[in-house]
C-alpha cells in the first residue's frame, strides 16, 4: 500500500472516531439540558466527565486529522 492510500485511510478512520465522538457529546449534552433538575448528583457528574472527555477527543482527533491532512498535502 503506497504512502498516499495509508493517509487516506488513517483519515477515513479518524472520520469514524470524530463522528461517534461528537454524536456522543451532542447527545450527552442534550440529555444534561433536559434532564439536570430530575437526575441524581452522581450521574450528572458521570455525563458531566463524559462530556469533557468526549470534547477532549474531538479535539485531539481533530487536530490529528489536520496534521495528517497537511502530511497528504506534502507528498
Amino acid at each position: 500500500m503506497s504512502k498516499i492510500d495509508e493517509i487516506k485511510e488513517d483519515i477515513g478512520w479518524l472520520k469514524v472516531i470524530f463522528g461517534i465522538l461528537t454524536a456522543v457529546d451532542i447527545s450527552l449534552l442534550g440529555w444534561l439540558a433536559q434532564n439536570y433538575d430530575r437526575t441524581a448528583l452522581p450521574l450528572l457528574i458521570f455525563a458531566v466527565v463524559v462530556i469533557v472527555m468526549c470534547t477532549v477527543g474531538i479535539i485531539f482527533i481533530n487536530k490529528k486529522a489536520y496534521k495528517k491532512i497537511r502530511e497528504l498535502g506534502d507528498l
